[in-house]
C-alpha cells in the first residue's frame, strides 16, 4: 500500500532522515518504534506533505505522492491522526467529525460505525472539542480521520497522555480495523506493550535510520524492548 524508498530529510545542516526504505502492506498493522528525537514525527510530516522530501520517493499504491500536496494525499485516501491530536477546540464534536469529510461530496455523512467504536462521541456531539478530556479528544481525532474512509491510517503516538482505560479502547478499535483487512495501518509509538499487542510487523528507528525490522510476533525474541531502552 505505502512504499518508501531512500527517503532523506534535513533541517538546516542536520541530516534527520537517512535513506529510509520500508513498506506498509495493505490489511496489516506496521508499528514504527523509537525514542524521542529519532525522526519519527519528521517522517510522518514528510509522508503527509507538510515537509517536502529532499530525496527519495513516497508511493501509495500506484500513485507517486513524493511531490504531492497534503490535501492531495488526503484525497488519495491517507488518514492522519497527529501527535497531540490537533482537534479544533472551538468547534463541536460534530463539526470536528465533519471536517473529516472534506474530501467527500457535500452529501457525505459521518459513518455510524464511528459512534459504534467511540460511543462517547455520540453523547457529546454538541460539546466543543476543547471541553473534552485528553482521552476523548484522542477518540475524536481518530474518528475524524476514519470519517473519510481511509485506505491508509497513520497514527502518531495515540497513547501519549491518555488514561489506561481509553488506551484499551483505542487498542480494541485498531485491532478491529486491522481484522477487517480494509486498510493499512501505520502506528508510530513509544509504548512498547501497546505496539507489541497490535503489530503485524515492526520497524525500529534510531538517528533517522531503520535499525531493526521484523514480524510483530517476534518482537520479544528480537529484543525490541532492549533496543528502545539503549
Amino acid at each position: 500500500m505505502l512504499t518508501i524508498s531512500n527517503l532523506n530529510q534535513y533541517y538546516g545542516g542536520s541530516h534527520i532522515l537517512r535513506d529510509l526504505t520500508f513498506e506498509v502492506p495493505d490489511g496489516k498493522v506496521t508499528c514504527l518504534l523509537g525514542r524521542n528525537g529519532v525522526g519519527k514525527t519528521t517522517l510522518l510530516r514528510t509522508l503527509m506533505g507538510v515537509l517536502p522530501a529532499k530525496t527519495g520517493s513516497v508511493k501509495f499504491g500506484d500513485l507517486d505522492l513524493t511531490r504531492a500536496k497534503s490535501e492531495d494525499r488526503a484525497r488519495a485516501g491517507i488518514g492522519f491522526v497527529p501527535q497531540g491530536r490537533e482537534i479544533f477546540a472551538r468547534l463541536t464534536v460534530e463539526e470536528n467529525l465533519e471536517m473529516g469529510l472534506a474530501t467527500k461530496d457535500g452529501k457525505a455523512k459521518v459513518p455510524e460505525r464511528i459512534f459504534e467504536m467511540f460511543p462517547v462521541l455520540k453523547q457529546m456531539m454538541g460539546r466543543r472539542g476543547g471541553d473534552l478530556s485528553g482521552g476523548q479528544q484522542q477518540q475524536l481525532a481518530i474518528g475524524r480521520a476514519l470519517a473519510m474512509g481511509p485506505r491508509l491510517l497513520i497514527l502518531d503516538e495515540p497513547t501519549e497522555g491518555i488514561q489506561p482505560s481509553i488506551i484499551k479502547d483505542i487498542e480494541h478499535v485498531i485491532r478491529s480495523l486491522a481484522a477487517t483487512g480494509e486498510m493499512a495501518i501505520l502506528l508510530v509509538e513509544q509504548y512498547y506493550d501497546f505496539a507489541q499487542s497490535l503489530a503485524d510487523q515492526y520497524l525500529v528507528m534510531e538517528r533517522g535510520e531503520i535499525v531493526a525490522r521484523g514480524e510483530g510476533a517476534n518482537m520479544e525474541r528480537d529484543n525490541v524492548r532492549g533496543l528502545l531502552a539503549v
